[in-house]
């Protein structure tokens, strides 16, 4: 992660600081005074010496003249004491960017493990373009670590929405959602989209945004990697944004090219790259050997948590060492800064593995525009649950009282709480002081209901009658656990990756469900034809937040409720199956996009133990789809892959 760092030089004899704990608290070290209003930079937080020489040769003001009676120690020491009080951000690339995913140990809760990173990163380097972008992301492997997987892939999720020009986006083995129209090659799910991109090997996706614009996100698609560290966010800037009315731009960043008297002779324009919040779930033993229940450690927000050893589960222990069984807090929290007056739009995305998470801001209000990458017209709520893959984007007025507050993340697992800042971040205001909040918590009177999203005008209407049942094609399906096995089962079928992936096998011939492996788990899919598909709440481990990829659909019946909405129901990608035994949710889409299709659940280690399906939609046109040759060795190179190689 980054950090957005607001400050104003000025200069007086050098007088140094007792401590750097003491320059930290007044703002102040040597003749460096450091306010938080004047300008930006970003600051990467998990890699202070590198980040803070950029801004050095950012703002040449290492070249400064003697009588000002700065040093390059002095000013170097005043940009680091300064990241102990800046505010959360994120690393940004694209859309042209090498993505190079290798081990590291890292601690963002504080306890050190060996993790699968992009870029060096948790969570990895949020992935920018312009809407009508290209983007060209070269996955470079350089995985080590036996205890985990080597091979990865990555899954682009959520570019492509229905009665958008569908330009389907490289969905790799890393897991985000941009619809590849007749590009299925590149959605990224091993095993059914590609073979996995062994370790010291690359892969290039190469895929258009199209007309698409929103919030995104990617991740590894192989087992449960992604639980270990490899996922991040993907955001397509809309220049024309129709909400843009609504809230700032882009921030403004003053670079200072004169070390006196705070004379700016350049100012640029970035991203809102400091709008971002993501959610993760985070474990402290590679997520393979956790089991099919595993149990949440940490909650990190914008890549920290706080670990708050007080839990005695088996596997907790069974990570940490007798040395570290402290109580009390071992990481930082992240720190989201506003300024009073403004308004912000919020990117929140879910990154969870496994839980879900209620998301709220004390003393505030979250008005939501934007669902899964769609846009939707305005609504105000106080709370957000929000669901593994899903994303919203929210206005926030920052018109309270200059202070610290509590931004809260409640799981449905794991340690609930806030105590010493567990599952939380800040929220501070520019001028407050740098300490905890001291708000409360409040119980919501405006949570977020599915019911109540309606889209934004421009969106394409629900498919078919407007009745149960008025689709072309109506599937139902029926979830089962074996308890003995721990495996999941969809109409009687557990989803066991096969050995070669669905779209090869398409390319070399089969074209019916007999024909097509895994058996069972394939349902092939005629060409554009309406889709209604029905999902049943209330079955073991409820409510699984099923993802379809390549689509987004329209939810016309909603978990908690009886009702079909046929007129706008919300259009998003992610949605809960919810927990009751009488839900039903139920969902339409066009076949307009051929492609074997993952539709899973987005809790990793429910996919794991087989509950998924595969859409083979329009199978005869992705028999003749072309695509890049190096997809024709990727399984060559992994199957001649040893076990300890995988």
């Amino acid at each position: 992660m980054q950090s957005l760092i607001c400050f104003r030089f000025r200069i007086s004899p050098w007088r140094r600081a007792k401590s750097l704990s003491a320059a930290r608290r007044s703002g102040t070290y040597g003749s460096l005074h450091l306010i938080y209003r004047e300008s930006c930079c970003s600051i990467n937080q998990h890699n202070f010496l590198k980040s803070v020489r950029e801004i050095c040769r950012l703002f040449p003001i290492l070249d400064l003249p003697s009588s000002t009676g700065l040093s390059s120690k002095m000013v170097f020491s005043a940009l680091l004491s300064l990241c102990l009080v800046s505010c959360a951000g994120a690393v940004m690339i694209g859309p042209t960017a090498d993505i190079h995913i290798a081990n590291a140990n890292v601690a963002p809760d504080g306890f050190t493990r060996s993790a699968v990173l992009a870029n060096g990163l948790v969570p990895g380097p949020t992935i920018k373009a312009n809407k009508g972008d290209v983007f060209n992301l070269n996955v470079i492997d350089s995985l080590t670590d036996n205890t985990m997987l080597r091979s990865t892939s990555i899954h682009w999720h959520a570019l492509a929405s229905p009665g958008q020009t569908r330009q389907l986006i490289a969905r790799i083995s890393l897991g985000t959602v941009f619809f590849q129209k007749n590009n299925s090659w590149a959605d990224g799910p091993s095993f059914v989209n590609q073979c996995p991109i062994a370790a010291n090997h690359s892969f290039l996706y190469t895929f258009p945004t199209a007309q698409q614009a929103g919030t995104f996100w990617y991740h590894s698609h192989l087992s449960t990697q992604y639980c270990d560290g490899l996922r991040g966010a993907m955001v397509v800037y809309d220049p024309q944004d129709p909400n843009k009315s609504l809230y700032g731009m882009a921030i403004s960043t003053l670079l200072f090219r004169q070390f006196s008297d705070c004379k700016v002779l350049q100012m640029s324009t970035m991203y809102d790259d400091t709008t971002i919040i993501t959610l993760a779930d985070w474990y402290h033993g590679p997520a393979q050997t956790l089991g099919a229940i595993p149990t949440l450690i940490s909650t990190l927000i914008n890549g920290l948590g706080e670990l708050i050893i007080s839990i005695h589960s088996a596997q907790l222990l069974s990570f940490i060492p007798q040395a570290a069984m402290l109580a009390g807090p071992t990481s930082q929290l992240a720190v989201v800064s506003v300024t009073f007056g403004k308004r912000y739009r919020f990117r929140l995305v879910s990154l969870s593995c496994d839980p879900n998470f209620i998301f709220t801001i004390d003393n505030h209000t979250m008005t939501i525009i934007e669902v899964d990458s769609v846009n939707h017209q305005p609504l105000a709520v106080d709370s957000i649950q929000i669901f593994a893959g899903q994303r919203y984007s929210f206005i926030l007025n920052a018109n309270k009282t200059v202070s610290n507050y509590w931004i809260r993340t409640v799981a449905n697992g794991g340690t609930a709480g806030f105590d010493n800042g567990i599952n939380s971040a800040i929220l501070r205001y520019v001028g407050a002081p740098v300490q905890d909040p001291a708000t409360n918590v409040t119980t919501s009177v405006a949570p977020l209901n599915e019911i109540n999203l309606r889209p934004a005008a421009g969106q394409p209407p629900v498919p078919g009658k407007a009745v149960p049942g008025g689709a072309d094609v109506n599937i139902n399906i029926a979830i089962t656990l074996d308890f003995t096995t721990l495996k999941f089962s969809i109409n009687g079928f557990e989803y066991i990756p096969p050995t070669a992936p669905v779209l090869l096998q398409i390319l070399s011939g089969a074209q019916s469900a007999t024909d097509l492996l895994p058996s069972g788990s394939v349902y092939v899919l005629p060409p554009n034809k309406v889709i209604e598909l029905s999902i049943p709440g209330g079955t073991p481990g409820a409510p699984h937040p099923f993802h379809l990829h390549g689509h987004n659909f329209h939810v016309i019946r909603s978990a908690g409720s009886t009702a079909y909405n046929f007129v706008n129901p919300p259009i998003r990608d992610v949605v809960s199956t919810g927990p009751a035994t009488t839900d039903n949710v139920t969902i339409r889409f066009v076949t307009d996009n051929a492609g074997p299709w993952f539709l899973h659940c987005h809790i990793d280690f429910h996919l794991e133990i087989g509950l998924a399906i595969v859409f083979a939609e329009d199978t005869a046109t992705v028999s003749k789809s072309t695509h890049p040759p190096a997809w024709d060795q990727l399984c060559p190179i992994y199957d001649a892959l040893t076990p300890d190689q995988l």
